[in-house]
């Protein structure tokens, strides 16, 4: 591969903010996988955000940039899987697996799209130190007419827009929406891009906590849970954000919680690997987490805290959440998925076509 520009490259990141700033260029934030595109003639390389290959996980995607994409260029954006009228977070990661058996099966059953965002090489030319509103031009010369798997992102120059693609588009499965400057060349590794966020919050019944890495008189993250339907407590996701003083004072404070018999609590089947598979307990293993210790303590569930979240996947919360505040007003068996706010639907042809 002979291009101007050449992995290792880290893609540029953005910052959190509360709101969206006027005079940028806004755009969807795509809920996929981000990933560097290097193509030279028929040699396709996919970068993930930690500088892996992805090339062996989405054939059908490899096959399609040799098709769609210019013979030779870099370029930014995010792999995404469509299903159902709107982006699948969760069957996009079931495409990271071992097997290559596994891989053909699910590139046929759920094949991938690339949405590109930015450009950083084109033919000979190096264009990461050109302003972002060029690289924009050249990106847009360089796919206009392409179609699937490999798509254009629209983008506004109008905050009124962007605020409507903010209510919007999450029903799409979108993510939120990112800000960038016009006059911003590409900057490597740096949080010079600005994103938006949905926030709600939820209550949650607290069930288990992980110690800290450092110790275990220090607290790690606490272990959260909501009913279902049929009365069964649910692992939900965790809470971690916590300073080192914060750690070690809530870590005494849940001391009286800690259950004498584990067997006793509704998770009490994380020891079974048919769980684990299941995916439904918080010591499940992941492709993702490699070796790290997911041992947990079990609680007596009878204490709620009130948590922000961005979204679902699935059943669980798709990031870490933060903590707000414990809720002792709470009964804990009243805290049900029924709370959760749900996203309209919105079609997702119409986000890709920037209508």
């Amino acid at each position: 591969m002979d291009l101007p520009v050449l992995p290792p490259v880290k893609p540029m990141l953005a910052k959190p903010v509360s709101d969206l700033p006027e005079g940028m260029q806004y755009e969807a934030k795509w809920d996929g996988f981000r990933c560097l595109v290097f193509r030279d003639g028929d040699e396709v390389e996919l970068i993930s955000r930690t500088g892996k290959s992805l090339v062996r996980y989405f054939p059908e995607l490899v096959e399609g940039l040799r098709a769609r994409a210019p013979r030779r260029c870099v370029l930014d954006g995010e792999i995404v899987l469509p299903l159902g009228g709107r982006l699948d977070f969760e069957a996009l990661q079931q495409r990271i697996h071992p097997a290559a058996s596994r891989v053909r099966l699910l590139a046929e059953r759920t094949p991938v799209s690339y949405v590109a965002f930015d450009l950083l090489a084109l033919d000979e030319d190096d264009v990461t130190g050109r302003p972002l509103s060029e690289r924009r031009r050249l990106l847009e010369r360089a796919l206009g007419g392409t179609r699937p798997p490999l798509h254009l992102a629209p983008v506004t120059y109008s905050s009124a827009v962007a605020r409507d693609w903010f209510a919007h588009y999450e029903g799409a499965g979108l993510d939120g929406v990112v800000a960038k400057r016009p006059e911003l060349p590409y900057r490597p590794g740096e949080r010079v891009m600005l994103k938006v966020k949905h926030e709600r919050t939820a209550d949650c019944v607290l069930a288990g906590l992980r110690p800290h890495k450092s110790g275990p008189e220090a607290l790690g993250s606490l272990l959260l849970g909501l009913y279902d339907t049929a009365g069964a407590l649910q692992y939900v996701g965790a809470s971690s954000s916590f300073p080192a003083a914060r750690r070690r004072e809530l870590m005494e404070r849940l001391a009286p919680l800690r259950m004498d018999h584990p067997e006793e609590h509704p998770w009490a089947r994380w020891e079974d690997a048919a769980a684990h598979e299941e995916g439904r307990m918080p010591g499940a293993p992941s492709r993702w987490s490699g070796g790290k210790d997911a041992s947990w303590v079990p609680l007596r569930p009878e204490w709620v805290c009130e948590v922000a979240y961005d979204h679902m996947e699935g059943e669980r919360f798709r990031h870490t959440v933060l903590f707000r505040r414990w809720r002792p007003d709470r009964d804990p068996r009243s805290c049900t998925y029924e709370q959760l706010e749900q996203p309209v639907r919105y079609d997702l042809e119409q986000a890709l076509g920037g209508r």
